[in-house]
């Protein structure tokens, strides 16, 4: 047809070379698309920040600046919480009447680098029941700011003696401080090895005793079996692993009538249930053998 024109290949399209920051990299996406979050508002600026602060961060890590940071500011986490207002500003502690507040607190651990999100009540409660005169422990966070304590102390109720040391134990046999002054002086006394748990047995044999609980100046664990009184003027007495109480029993019954315990005398052993054994001080001994009549010899064949 005429005008028409000539057949052949089409001209190649006319094209351009693509910009560098279009091109792809090696990571699958183009160097646009990759950075085009900096052209965002705002974003430029946390970015830097992050850089900076990540930066910052790996610097103070390496040369021990974040450690000492950690040691004067606490955790990271816990600073922002105070920031916001979630601090302890308030710590409320009940029960304690042998030690302060100041010593308790300084046992929780919680100090001013804390926030109370962050704060581990059950590891500042394991760190107040690890004091041995602690025998329970509360502890509760009261938001927005406020921590709440509660303990309950162990009481003194015996000494005990073992190793030649001497500590205050509570009811339950636990030690809870060593004899310091004189204070304790007149509590029940235990010795030897094991006896501070057997404390109710002996606090029920001085029961027992009545009046002569007075004159016990020690309650001696004996082979882990058996006790011994240690009388306060010296006298030892012995009693059975079977049935103390009966022995003793025996025992203020022999005070009642012949006044044993006044006795010149070391030891009375009640060890066995239809005998009782009595042994003489080294001059109540001499003295009873000068007084027996001596044997004569006869004369003549």
């Amino acid at each position: 047809m005429a005008g028409a024109p000539a057949s052949g290949p089409a001209a190649p399209a006319a094209t351009s070379p693509a910009p560098a920051f279009a091109r792809r990299g090696a990571g699958g996406g183009s160097a646009l698309e990759r950075y085009a979050f900096l052209g965002r508002p705002g974003m430029g600026l946390l970015g830097l920040l992050a850089m900076f602060g990540a930066v910052a961060f790996a610097g103070m890590k390496q040369n021990g600046g974040y450690d000492a940071l950690v040691a004067r500011e606490g955790q990271p986490w816990d600073v922002v919480a105070r920031a916001v207002g979630l601090d302890i500003s308030a710590v409320t502690i009940s029960g304690q009447s042998r030690m302060t507040e100041k010593e308790l607190l300084a046992a929780s651990g919680v100090d001013g680098r804390n926030s109370l999100p962050f704060l581990d009540a059950a590891a500042v409660r394991d760190r107040l029941m690890a004091i041995p005169l602690i025998r329970s422990a509360r502890v509760m966070k009261l938001y927005p700011n406020r921590l709440v304590i509660a303990v309950e102390e162990r009481r003194p109720h015996a000494l005990w003696q073992q190793d030649g040391r001497v500590s205050v134990i509570a009811d339950d046999g636990v030690a809870i401080d060593e004899l310091r002054d004189e204070r304790y002086l007149g509590l029940p006394f235990v010795v030897g090895d094991g006896a501070q748990k057997r404390l109710p047995e002996f606090l029920e044999l001085l029961k027992i005793a009545g009046d002569l609980s007075r004159r016990v100046k020690a309650g001696v664990l004996v082979a882990s079996r058996r006790w011994d009184l240690d009388m306060t003027n010296g006298v030892l007495v012995k009693l059975p692993e079977e049935n103390p109480g009966r022995a003793l029993q025996t025992l203020l019954r022999l005070q009642h009538e012949a006044r044993i315990l006044d006795k010149d005398i070391m030891s009375i052993d009640l060890r066995e249930p239809d005998r009782v054994a009595v042994r003489l001080t080294e001059e109540a001994a001499a003295a009873r053998e000068a007084a027996l009549p001596r044997k004569t010899k006869k004369t003549g064949g």
